[in-house]
């Protein structure tokens, strides 16, 4: 008798691994936008335009009565655009979404439904452990603005707020050297016979490198300090001309400041931004010299640095003008507005498009890099080593 064959091989036998295919379901979103109450924040998430954009996808966006009034976007124009427009704060906050600027405050989470997907910026210097603990309680899930990558591996939201508060770093700078605002009644440059106005920038990151694209513009004399060359090497590239460059060396940093009429501070650090420039190397700066420290937000790089704000924006020490005001976008509001309002609502249609905030994070790992709490449970590493707090990795928690 001849023995019988299975149709089946031995590997086919065997159990086998199945695929599921994770599919995209198109969702509709629901937004709220609420009044920054922030200290002199006068931007706005969404322009009328995004919120129109948004409205033609289907998507529904309610904004409290006054909220774009600091960037000069009114109420009816927010209408027009299909936005549903309240004077009840409560009610904003009883949306889905809820997208700020700033972090809420305690109260703000206080009136927050449970579950609700909160995007803003974190802020994270500013916070206290009381806050992650709040959001928690809410089971919230929060996405930080200024963590979040796009595909080239920059984080789109630092990098825009940094080219606006370094163009406006030399605008403010140009104000202060007026006869009308006090100063030593200098301009710029560009013009024939007249020396140039000298500019010390320090730092070349982005903040730097479009403070020195102004600066040159007007016809500015540009020296720009960094310690790191690589850093040099590409504002020089990005700028596509050569300008005095050099590492943080006391003495030609010192001699630059003597003849220096505008010094930018653009540096940042990890906690804190390093103080490069001492107390004694402000006081060898002309009379009527000016100082903006766009790095104050970190504590400041010059060692005569005090936080103003924008009312009382400026102080001397020693003859010398210090412009040390934290949130230099904000006194731009509108161009702020419409920059981050174009990095926002691609995100938003996103998260839309593949179905929720779960699906978006599972296939965006840019956007999974700013999520730092997931339905109440801490996924950032940094916040928990921070505020010494339990964490847990996001992909654990995405199934």
């Amino acid at each position: 008798m001849s023995k019988s064959l299975s149709p089946f091989t031995k590997a086919q036998l065997l159990p086998q691994e199945e695929t599921l295919e994770v599919y995209k379901k198109k969702g509709d979103l629901f937004i709220g936008i609420p009044k920054e109450t922030h200290f002199q924040e006068k931007r706005v998430c969404l322009t009328p335009d995004a919120v129109s954009a948004l409205v033609s996808n289907g998507h529904r966006v309610m904004i409290e009565s006054g909220a774009g009034e600091g960037a000069n976007f009114l109420d009816k124009t927010y209408s027009d655009a299909g936005a549903e427009v309240t004077s009840d704060t409560k009610k904003v906050f009883s949306c889905p979404i809820i997208l700020k600027v700033e972090p809420p405050s305690h109260d703000e989470i206080e009136l927050m439904n449970p579950q609700t997907l909160l995007i803003s910026a974190l802020q994270i210097k500013t916070q206290t452990k009381k806050y992650f603990e709040l959001l928690a309680s809410k089971r919230i899930t929060a996405l930080g603005f200024e963590f979040i990558k796009d595909e080239d591996g920059a984080y789109p939201a630092v990098r825009s707020l940094s080219e606006i508060a370094g163009t406006a770093s030399i605008l403010i700078a140009s104000e202060l050297l007026s006869n009308v605002n006090g100063g030593n009644g200098l301009m710029f440059g560009n013009l024939s016979g007249v020396p140039p106005t000298e500019i010390v920038i320090l730092g070349a990151g982005t903040v730097g490198e479009f403070a020195a694209r102004s600066a040159i513009g007007l016809g500015a004399n540009v020296k720009v300090f960094d310690n790191s060359i690589t850093r040099l090497r590409c504002i020089q590239s990005n700028l596509g001309r050569t300008l005095y460059t050099s590492t943080m060396q006391p003495k030609n940093l010192v001699k630059a400041l003597k003849r220096c009429d505008v010094a930018i501070g653009a540096i940042r650090g990890k906690n804190r931004s390093p103080i490069v420039v001492t107390e004694a190397m402000v006081n060898t700066m002309k009379q009527g010299a000016v100082i903006i420290d766009v790095s104050i937000d970190m504590g400041g790089c010059f060692e005569t640095s005090e936080v103003t704000n924008h009312d009382n924006p400026t102080f001397e020490h020693n003859g010398v003008i210090h412009y040390c005001v934290p949130n230099i976008p904000a006194r731009y509001s509108r161009s702020a507005s419409v920059s981050i309002s174009n990095i926002f609502t691609p995100y938003l249609l996103k998260i839309a498009e593949d179905g929720g905030i779960e699906n978006a994070i599972r296939f965006d790992r840019g956007l999974k890099n700013g999520l730092y709490f997931y339905h109440g449970i801490l996924t950032n590493k940094s916040v928990a080593d921070w505020f010494d707090l339990d964490c847990s990795d996001v992909n654990l928690l995405i199934f």
